[in-house]
């Protein structure tokens, strides 16, 4: 694990923050976007948000980024705030990103006005080609024919966009940023693309829909998140959150972003794409299916929240990417429900065992902790002279090292007494249909 819960890096910033008059009070939010369930790797992400603010007093804000309407639904929504509850938290407000299209709206006129954001209508194919090569982050991008446009034009197109006057990819809206940065992140970033599609809350008052980086930090701004955490690809997107923050009239003090490592987990799908095709496909029974890695999937597989809630206060937050096993997952599951779920014995593949000579029915105690866990109390075992054990228990020819009942070999039976194999049956194939066993009382 790369670095303990308790001293992980934000939460040292938050502290200094606060001791230095940063901050009066810390405000953090969680942005899921309402298309699909919350798996492993989000439950992450609001540990981290809700589990600080509240660790300092402070505020965390549930906030759906709903900017994508094709692919959002209410069923999502509900999903997710039934996830975050059974994780134990509960958010303080309780927010869309479509309540801010208003003003974010307001805000992108106001960059246009100042020559910082025009239309492209370019396709954007064109636009790909022209912001350069990523593997050459060294060569400068090439200006498009709309790049210096009049600020009227951009002005009036951006009206009709929202109107819904221009079809799907006509146009876009572009920050005017530099072309010739490393950082392809501003190289005149896509704010709005026009989708004429129904959205789940605004209906059809949208024709334009912003991007992830339009919308997430000016939403944080609104709220007055003071610190803003996302997984570590995010990273490259720092400088657009700040170029926006610092390009608008945002009042003191302003929202910082900090990038944290995601969590890593090998050979579990995480891709909420792949895993909406699962569904789609009717490969699982939905998103709760016991074996998806979604919130819901872990909850009826038989998990606690506190296992969860273990598993990342034992990874805790680091600056670099690393792989958390997913035995060690298995293992902190195990250990959470060892004094929990208490233990019964089923045989799921089933040989009868007779045992010979008299043997009167009877009621054993059977405990339903190991012997591991300190705690009390049994259930009534029925015992008679006719038992089953699993098949795999028995061999009629045991390999080396084989422990179990074989013939001649005496072992105990879980909770009863011990028996010694004396004879067995087949049926016309050679498989076992019965064994025949005696007991043995006296052995303790």
């Amino acid at each position: 694990m790369s670095e303990s819960a308790s001293s992980n890096f934000i939460r040292s910033i938050i502290a200094d923050d606060l001791q230095q008059g940063v901050v009066d009070k810390v405000v953090m939010r969680f942005p899921p976007e309402p298309n699909g369930y919350l798996h492993i790797g989000h439950a992450k992400a609001l540990c981290v948000a809700f589990g600080l603010s509240a660790e300092f007093g402070g505020r965390c804000n549930l906030r759906m980024d709903d900017t994508n309407p094709e692919k959002e639904s209410d069923e999502y929504v509900q999903a997710i705030e039934r996830d975050i509850r059974w994780l134990g938290f509960e958010w303080s407000g309780r927010h869309n990103a479509s309540d801010y299209f208003e003003q974010l709206y307001d805000w992108a006129v106001l960059l246009v006005k100042e020559g910082l954001a025009y239309v492209d209508e370019q396709p954007l194919e064109a636009i790909r080609e022209q912001r350069g090569d990523r593997e050459k982050p060294h060569v400068p991008g090439v200006p498009g024919p709309f790049r210096d446009r009049p600020v009227e034009e951009s002005l009036s197109r951006l009206e009709g966009m929202r109107r819904g006057d221009y079809p799907d990819g006509a146009m876009v809206l572009r920050a005017k940023i530099d072309l010739a940065s490393p950082n392809f992140q501003l190289r005149d970033p896509v704010m709005y693309r026009i989708r004429n599609v129904h959205h789940q809350r605004t209906g059809d008052a949208w024709h334009i829909y912003p991007t992830y980086d339009w919308a997430h930090g000016q939403s944080d701004a609104i709220e007055g998140i003071t610190h803003s955490t996302c997984s570590l690809e995010f990273d490259v997107h720092r400088p657009l959150y700040d170029w926006f923050i610092e390009n608008l009239p945002i009042e003191q003090p302003v929202p910082r972003q900090f990038e944290f490592a995601r969590f890593v987990l090998p050979y579990t799908v995480m891709s909420k794409r792949k895993l909406t095709l699962l569904v789609q496909e009717g490969h699982v029974t939905g998103w709760d299916d016991p074996r998806m890695p979604t919130i819901a999937g872990y909850r009826r597989r038989g998990v606690r929240p506190e296992a969860i809630l273990r598993v990342f206060e034992e990874v805790g937050v680091s600056k670099a990417n690393s792989v958390v096993e997913p035995s060690f997952v298995e293992s902190v599951i195990r250990d959470d429900l060892n004094p929990e779920a208490p233990r019964v014995m089923t045989v799921l593949d089933p040989i009868e065992v007779v045992i010979e000579g008299e043997v009167p029915e009877e009621t054993l105690d059977a405990s339903y902790w190991p012997h591991d866990v300190p705690k009390e109390g049994t259930r009534p075992v029925p015992f008679s002279g006719r038992v089953f054990i699993e098949r795999s228990d028995f061999a009629v020819d045991p390999p080396k090292g084989f422990k179990r009942l074989a013939p001649g070999r005496a072992v105990r039976l879980r909770y009863a007494y011990v028996i010694t194999c004396t004879g067995h049956e087949t049926d016309d194939a050679g498989n076992v249909t019965r064994i025949r066993a005696s007991i043995d009382r006296s052995v303790p």
